[in-house]
């Protein structure tokens, strides 16, 4: 299920969001994917202390699981669970769309980006991306792009006043 052309999450409902992934990544493919998770996390995230820095998501048995992504425990979380704040969760997708990007990851060379985290009807979604590394001219690129759009914002601004 390529999210081309579809609405991006609102920002009321975003839990966070991994702004390193357009810096370092081309994204190419965006797919939106259910997460697993205990009662605890989803405590949390309600509470907005997750954070997708430092995340990716790896393939294991034909199943697809987010690594790395920190989910930290409320303080007055229940005390007969132990609370692994970066545990592996597993993403849930059709069996369809994981042999795709297995595929694209194994054969075509992609990496597995999570780009954001937000709540859809209830429920934590994980809008992941097919990716492929940038070059450091690449990223040089993109800083001279973003600096030039600063710059031409701030020059309009003046020009108006």
């Amino acid at each position: 299920m390529s999210s081309k052309g579809k609405k991006k999450p609102a920002h009321g409902n975003t839990i966070a969001l991994n702004k390193k992934a357009k810096f370092d990544y081309h994204l190419e493919e965006k797919y939106e994917a259910g997460i697993a998770l205990e009662g605890w996390e989803v405590k949390s995230m309600r509470a907005g202390r997750a954070q997708l820095k430092e995340s990716y998501v790896i393939i294991r048995n034909g199943e697809l699981f987010l690594f790395g992504a920190h989910i930290s425990p409320l303080t007055s979380a229940s005390t007969h669970t132990v609370a692994d704040p970066t545990r592996m969760r597993k993403l849930l997708l059709n069996r369809k769309e994981i042999s795709h990007l297995i595929g694209s990851v194994e054969r075509q060379g992609y990496a597995l980006v999570p780009v954001a985290l937000y709540w859809k009807r209830g429920r934590a979604k994980l809008e992941i991306a097919l990716a492929k590394g940038k070059k450091q001219h690449d990223k040089r690129s993109s800083i001279k792009d973003r600096e030039w759009k600063r710059d031409k914002e701030r020059m309009m601004k003046n020009a108006r006043t």
